[in-house]
């Protein structure tokens, strides 16, 4: 590979994407939006979940438990209901979540340690009811233990459970997004970019020229690779910047670790670009398909929003050929638990092969047109 000829191409590259203000748009706007969109348009934090109580025990207990579900930052009070048939108005209308029914031996049941208390649920909303449950158990549970420990006066007994959270000790799910959202919209910028490129020599008529030079194919690929890769940089320096000083996402490992690793995932993403558009020669198709190609199985198949081990077989199968998969696990890795490459070498290594791959099939698709 000559790399004064590689240097040439990258220049008029550059030279074009100076003169396409579309693409410096695309480039550096897209992943502004994307990143302010999906970091809080995005949130799997449940707070304010809207309850009603029934209470018909009207006693001191519960009062008492009624207070605890104030107290808390995770549920809303909203209305006290004076009979049963209300609950289910509530519910079916919507104006509630939940109901908090209190029966009326709440107060003497509480003494013996058998006391019930329901807690009726919206489940059309399965994620938000989900979370609700477990909160509302967790409340009940702790009232309970109260209870023991001031009829007791030594305490609830027994096993004390000592729960610990971490690398993500709040379990704030930003802070979860944000690293994910590094590794989706490098993906997606990378592919998009560079998916314009090919065909939009081919559509301009300006690739017989090219092909008319003594310039190899992968000093084709390389000189067109090169502007993109830098504005991918400059992107995940943006971006990651954004996250940790707008959304206060902690960074804990390697700043040169990270830098690396998406180096080589750039790569890859940029070489897919670049064969999309050497394949298909028109613009819109090729942002079409690059679009498809990149967005949808990171954001669906890479663990980004949905838990991989919950997915499919067969989903889970597929999503091992996600490249996003793996850089996700390098940025959440990196930014939440701070280990390096002596954890991170798989996915490393899969990297590398990606980007090898984009740039040997990027390389081949101009096997007709620059022999």
């Amino acid at each position: 590979m000559n790399l004064s000829r590689t240097w040439a191409v990258a220049k008029k590259e550059w030279i074009q994407i100076r003169r396409d203000t579309r693409s410096l748009a695309l480039a550096f706007g897209l992943p502004l939006f994307l990143l302010v969109f999906f970091g809080y348009a995005i949130q799997f934090d449940v707070e304010d979940i809207r309850i009603a109580v029934l209470d018909e025990s009207r006693s001191q207990e519960s009062r008492r438990l009624v207070e605890a579900f104030e107290a808390s930052d995770l549920f809303l009070v909203t209305e006290a209901l004076t009979e049963a048939r209300q609950a289910e108005d509530r519910l079916t209308r919507g104006s509630a979540t939940g109901v908090l029914h209190i029966p009326p031996d709440f107060a003497g049941r509480v003494g013996r340690g058998d006391a019930i208390v329901q807690f009726l649920l919206d489940g059309s909303d399965a994620n938000t009811a989900t979370i609700a449950l477990g909160y509302a158990d967790v409340l009940v549970a702790d009232y309970g233990a109260s209870v023991v420990g001031r009829t007791s006066g030594s305490g609830m007994g027994g096993i004390q459970p000592d729960v610990r959270v971490w690398y993500n000790p709040t379990l704030e799910s930003r802070n979860m997004i944000v690293p994910g959202l590094v590794a989706v919209i490098m993906a997606v910028i990378a592919a998009l970019l560079t998916a314009l490129t090919i065909a939009r020599e081919w559509e301009r008529g300006t690739m017989e020229q090219l092909v008319a030079t003594p310039v190899g194919r992968l000093e084709v690929v390389t000189g067109k690779l090169l502007p993109y890769l830098a504005i991918g940089l400059i992107d995940v320096v943006f971006t990651v910047l954004c996250g940790v000083l707008l959304f206060q996402a902690p960074l804990r490992g390697s700043i040169a670790l990270l830098a690396v690793l998406t180096l080589i995932f750039l790569v890859g993403a940029l070489g897919f670009g670049i064969f999309v558009s050497a394949a298909l020669r028109n613009q819109l198709t090729a942002l079409q398909v690059a679009l498809l190609g990149s967005m949808l199985p990171s954001l669906l198949l890479s663990g980004f929003l949905y838990d991989i081990d919950g997915m499919p077989a067969v989903l889970k199968g597929v999503s091992y050929l996600v490249p996003a998969r793996y850089f996700i696990t390098v940025t959440r890795g990196i930014f939440l638990k701070g280990v390096g490459i002596e954890v991170l070498w798989g996915d490393a290594l899969f990297m590398v092969a990606y980007a090898a791959l984009g740039i040997g099939l990027a390389t081949r698709a101009f096997r007709k047109e620059l022999a």
